[in-house]
């Protein structure tokens, strides 16, 4: 599984960045002439309770996930950690959440290996 799971995270990564970016795109068409209206985006995502529940349980778990990527993206040195918050907020979280994992699974992988290639030579001293 520690190899097929960075891949499964990477294509999370694009439908995260694909299919809610055809939903903005078709929102940009519809709502102006001038591109994202970001309060009719906001307006939008608080019309009914439904959507009130899914943009506040968005926002509460990308704020949490958020935090969790830079403290883990930090302990593990991460390569590209940054990067993935900026997906997050210019893209989607959709996308900058499962990059993240992507990246800290290929880091997490590099440990690994990096460990078992250091324990032969610590039991031959």
């Amino acid at each position: 599984m520690s190899r097929t799971l960075p891949w499964i995270y990477l294509t999370l990564a694009v439908l995260g960045a694909v299919l809610p970016w055809q939903a903005n795109l078709e929102f940009m068409q519809s709502s102006t002439a001038t591109g994202f209206d970001i309060a009719g985006f906001i307006s939008d995502a608080n019309l009914t309770a439904a959507s009130r529940s899914l943009s506040r349980d968005l926002l509460i778990a990308a704020s949490a996930f958020s935090i969790w990527i830079v403290l883990e993206g930090r302990r593990l040195d991460v390569k590209g950690w940054r990067l993935t918050l900026l997906a997050c907020v210019t893209i989607s979280f959709a996308c900058g959440g499962p990059l993240f994992l992507y990246l800290r699974e290929r880091r997490l992988n590099e440990l690994a290996a990096e460990g078992s290639a250091a324990s032969p030579e610590q039991s031959s001293v």
